[in-house]
Parts: C-alpha cells; sequence; structure tokens
C-alpha cells in the first residue's frame, strides 16, 4: 500500500488509484496547456490578419508636403484617423467569419484633442463623451461616462502629468476632472455662473476659458478655489477679451484665442496683457475665424483658423513663417479645423509614413468637425542629408 499526504491528511490508496490520480492529473495539465496554445494562437491571428490603414507618403508621387516644392518641405501630412479600424486595422475574411462581423466606432464630430503617454484622447461633441486611442496598444475606445461624470457637450480637454482627465463641457458649464483610470473625481465650477469652452493645466493650477463672462479663470489644483480672474474691468481695450474660444500656457505665458477680436492675446501669467498677434482679414498672417492654438519647444506659435481652414505658424515676434492644410479636396487638407496639439514623445508610431529622405521631428495633430479624415496627423520634418 501507498500513502498520499493531502491537506494534512493521511490517504490510503491503492498503487492503482495513485496511477489513476496521476493520470487525470497530467490530462488536466495537458489540456491547460492546450487552451493557452489556443488563446495565443487566436490572439496571433487577430494581430496578424487585420489590414491596417494604407501608407501615404513613402511614394514620391504621392508624399504631401508643405510648403510645395521648390521651397524646403517643412511639414508632412502623415496620416489621418477617422474610426477605430484605423487603428485596430480591418480583420480580414477568416477573421471575420470566425469571430463574425466587429462594429466600426466613428470619430463624428472631433473639437479638442490631447496626447499623454501614448494615448490620444478627442472630445468628440455629437458622441457626448470621448474617443480614446492607446497607440501602443492599438487599441480604440469610446469613453461615455454616466452618473456624476456624465458629459453634454465636451469641447475641449487636458491631461496632467498623474493622467488625470480635464473636461471642458460648455453645455453643462463645468470642468469634469477623471482620474487615470476613467472614474469621475470632481467637477469645478458653477454651471450657472460659466461656460467653459477650453481647458490648460499646469503644475498647480487649472486654467479655463470663460466664454460666457469674456473671462479666464484660475484655480488651484489642490483645493480647486479660484485664485484669480483676468483680464479686470479696468483694463485697457487691448488687454480685453471678447470671445476667449482657446487657452495655452507655457512656462511663463498664457495664450489665448480671441474669436471676437481676431487675435491671439499673450498675458503673463498674473493676467497681464503683453502682446497680441494678427487681426481680421484675409491676407497672410490675418484671422477670419481663429479657434484651436498650440505652442512648440522654439516658441512658434500654431493657430488653427476654421475660415481659411488651415493652420498658420507664426514666430515668437508674430512673424508669420508658413501656413498649412487648405479647404478639402484631398488628404492632407482640412474641413472645418478645430484644435491642434504638438506631440514630441510618440513619433516612434508614425515614422513609418514618413518619406524616406525626411527625418520625423514631431507631430502636429489637427481635428476637422467634418469631412472624411476627422484627425490629420502632420510631422515637423527635416531633410536627411
Amino acid at each position: 500500500m501507498d500513502y498520499v499526504h493531502y491537506e494534512n491528511n493521511l490517504l490510503k490508496l491503492s498503487a492503482k488509484d495513485y496511477c489513476k490520480m496521476n493520470t487525470v492529473s497530467y490530462m488536466n495539465r495537458s489540456t491547460g496547456r492546450r487552451i493557452i496554445f489556443y488563446v495565443f494562437f487566436v490572439a496571433y491571428l487577430i494581430h496578424f490578419s487585420c489590414t491596417q490603414k494604407p501608407r501615404i507618403g513613402n511614394d514620391a508621387d504621392q508624399v504631401v508636403i508643405f510648403p510645395t516644392p521648390p521651397e524646403a518641405p517643412k511639414i508632412q501630412y502623415l496620416t489621418s484617423i477617422s474610426k477605430s479600424t484605423d487603428i485596430t486595422g480591418e480583420p480580414s475574411k477568416f477573421m471575420s467569419y470566425i469571430l463574425g462581423k466587429q462594429e466600426e466606432k466613428p470619430i463624428i464630430k472631433p473639437y479638442g484633442i490631447a496626447v499623454h503617454n501614448g494615448k490620444i484622447y478627442i472630445c468628440d461633441t455629437m458622441l457626448g463623451g470621448l474617443e480614446i486611442i492607446d497607440m501602443q496598444k492599438n487599441t480604440f475606445e469610446y469613453f461615455k461616462p454616466s452618473g456624476l461624470g456624465q458629459l453634454k457637450k465636451p469641447i475641449n480637454c487636458a491631461v496632467d502629468q498623474q493622467g488625470f482627465v480635464y473636461v471642458a463641457d460648455s453645455e453643462r458649464g463645468q470642468i469634469v476632472i477623471f482620474n487615470s483610470d476613467g472614474q469621475y473625481h470632481k467637477s469645478i465650477g458653477d454651471a450657472s455662473e460659466m461656460k467653459p469652452t477650453d481647458v490648460s493645466v499646469t503644475q498647480d493650477r487649472i486654467w479655463v476659458c470663460d466664454i460666457q463672462n469674456r473671462r479666464i479663470l484660475s484655480f488651484d489644483k489642490n483645493t480647486y478655489e479660484v485664485v484669480d480672474t483676468f483680464p479686470q474691468p479696468s483694463s485697457s481695450d487691448s488687454g480685453n477679451v471678447y470671445s476667449p474660444t482657446n487657452i495655452y500656457v507655457t512656462e511663463n505665458e498664457l495664450y489665448v484665442s480671441d474669436f471676437g477680436d481676431f487675435k491671439i492675446k499673450i498675458y503673463a501669467k498674473d493676467g497681464t496683457p503683453l502682446r497680441s498677434i494678427g487681426s481680421f482679414g484675409r491676407s497672410f498672417g490675418q484671422f477670419v475665424r481663429p479657434k484651436g492654438i498650440a505652442v512648440d519647444r522654439q516658441k512658434n506659435l500654431y493657430v488653427v483658423d476654421a475660415g481659411f481652414e488651415n493652420v498658420q505658424i507664426f514666430n515668437n515676434q508674430g512673424q508669420l513663417l508658413m501656413f498649412f492644410g487648405g479647404s478639402y479636396k484631398k488628404p492632407g487638407d482640412m474641413w472645418l479645423p478645430a484644435k491642434v496639439a504638438i506631440d514630441y514623445n510618440n513619433v516612434k508610431y508614425f515614422e513609418k509614413y514618413v518619406y524616406k529622405d525626411f527625418a520625423l521631428k514631431y507631430l502636429i495633430l489637427v481635428t476637422n468637425q467634418y469631412g472624411p479624415d476627422k484627425i490629420n496627423i502632420y510631422g515637423f520634418i527635416e531633410k536627411v542629408e
């Protein structure tokens, strides 16, 4: 007779029973290994049976660059994102047969956009939520919170270093904050007293455009209390804002897109007016419908104009350097653009679209509210010597 110790009890087994027990155990282990193999095999098929969005720009006859020759190219249109399969890929017929037809999720009417830690956050005013794209995992998700975090008309968003997402909801009249796991954290602002159109976050402050009261609000990031508002009623006309729609905060300055005055106005962080860029008109360096703004590391200012349907670039002295885009006729053009974002940290995900003679320095993302290309992705390039 043989004895086996099991959970501190001695169980008396015959040799035949002992062999049978070990045979079953082996079969269970073998079955487990087969299940694991099948899981990885299916995942492999899914990954390699998806058709990715065709590349644009690797062919000399197809590359879209700005400015056009013979001037030296500075910006290349790389690709666009308009639906979930632009990220996940189109399933093959075989995988569609195995898994069934997968629902395709469109980007409906994007406005604001932010990039953080390998993810793109898109405010979709028609969705009543955000599209979140994970570039590392190739996933595309709708984010439509409920309960206290329910969104009504998300216009713009920002993400801080901890991964908290701040959404300016113009219809709700508040900044709605979610933690890095997408859970509702807090809402700030009185819905009856402000209409936020944009939000920017620094280490200690939350900056908000309030188009209803023609002002910029500054909240303490820890207490969520209002610290400052500007411009003050006694400010000169040059310091006032009439329809503040977008905001961008750098280390020392604060840029405001004043839709009502056709200018980009720059302030010190204490609200002191410093200078402005642009004026109303249809000449180079002027604006018709200025909206989204961004500033690169060289302090060049990027301005979306929904009237011209392009982005103009100015140096720190307000001089026009170039523009790109134009009314939609082909990929690389724009259709009612709203927001621009600059990203230096996720270049590797788009290098495959760059023409062989160029080196990609950083990304420029532009949202289009209409048309076939909802998120245009451009690259600032340099010619390889």
